[in-house]
């Protein structure tokens, strides 16, 4: 029996070059969300969000460099990695947020499409290659993986280049202390259709939404310093309620994906989960690991970059996985016919989870 199976075959990402350590937040005057000064030294408040988040530095992109650029120079690292020419590519599925955002605009821009915008940069001529985006918070390239593989399993496309890109330096309130999770980056991932005599690849996938008093947990909301103007809008966030949202659902989502694939929970080696919030990140795979009975040292199931690279929404799984690949994250590795899966949950709220195996 041959299966049509849905394999990464290429990844790549783009680190952006402009380093930002926590202290030179240390001249940032911060405002809680009622426009009152948070009156503790600016010191403390970033000693408190490292021990919180895990950050220590995150990238920025540079002045010249808008999204869809990050995207293009993931992308290329992905087709090269794979070995494919770029013109064999079905369709172009880019997950970001906001777009393109100039440096000092804070204007999203999604015309034309970042995955046209990708498109045009990587000089693909094929008028088959369909581009498009997904706007579905951080689970977006996940999510858009979920889609290729469908369209892969459907028969309607056998190459598919996904990516997940975001600079959300562009959109951050500088008086916000939430201002200090986020951050730029790239990745990308060639999936292609595989026919083999066993089942690999996409093995299953789970998705939840739950969109009632949940939906504006993250939003675009006003500056939190007095006397700037209401009509100009920033990431906004209620980190209580998505840490509480998020170890409620995810672990159940993950599991959900797991048991489907059939697969023993002993079996699954990495969990690639996104780079939210590192507490948030071991609560959620302390809870998963208990409904599935799995007995091993969470460090040696989940890789984290959050630590130095920040939370770059989507872009955070895919470039995870990507340096993992090309050994960059210390003590982890992963090998053919592993078991791995992928998970991320963000704004909607939506969650999302696929098994693969390498």
């Amino acid at each position: 029996m041959k299966y049509l199976n849905s394999v990464i075959t290429g990844t790549g990402s783009y680190i952006p070059e402009v380093r930002v350590t926590n202290k030179e937040f240390a001249q940032h005057l911060f405002f809680n969300k009622d426009e009152s000064s948070i009156e503790t030294l600016v010191e403390e408040v970033i000693h408190k969000f490292k021990d919180i988040t895990g950050i220590e530095e995150r990238r920025y992109a540079t002045d010249d460099m808008n999204a869809s650029d990050l995207a293009a120079k993931a992308a290329e690292l992905a087709i090269a990695n794979a070995g494919i020419d770029r013109e064999s590519i079905d369709q172009i599925i880019v997950a970001n947020n906001f777009g393109d955002v100039a440096k000092d605009t804070i204007q999203t821009d999604f015309l034309p499409s970042m995955a046209s915008r990708v498109k045009h940069l990587l000089g693909i001529q094929n008028p088959s290659c369909i581009p498009y985006d997904i706007i579905f918070g951080c689970p977006g390239w996940v999510q858009g993986m979920i889609q290729a593989d469908s369209f892969i399993k459907s028969g309607l496309a056998k190459r598919c280049l996904v990516i997940g890109a975001e600079t959300l330096s562009r959109v951050i309130d500088k008086h916000d202390r939430d201002c200090m999770i986020f951050a730029d980056g790239a990745g990308a991932t060639i999936l292609e259709a595989v026919e083999s005599d066993e089942q690999k690849g996409i093995l299953s996938v789970s998705m939840m939404s739950h969109t009632n008093q949940e939906t504006y947990y993250l939003y675009l909301g006003k500056s939190y310093a007095p006397e700037t103007d209401p009509k100009v809008r920033y990431i906004k966030m209620d980190g209580r309620k998505i840490y509480e949202y998020s170890l409620t659902n995810v672990p159940t989502a993950m599991k959900i994906a797991l048991d489907k694939s059939g697969i023993p929970a002993d079996q699954l080696k990495k969990i690639i989960i996104h780079q939210a919030n590192e507490k948030m990140d071991e609560a959620i795979l302390i809870r998963f690991m208990r409904l599935c009975k799995i007995q091993k040292p969470m460090s040696e199931i989940m890789p984290m970059s959050i630590q130095e690279l920040g939370n770059s929404s989507v872009a955070t799984v895919p470039t995870l996985y990507d340096m993992i690949l090309k050994g960059e994250v210390k003590g982890h590795e992963i090998h053919k016919n592993d078991i791995i899966m992928f998970a991320s949950v963000g704004a909607g709220m939506n969650i999302n989870a696929i098994v693969y195996k390498q």
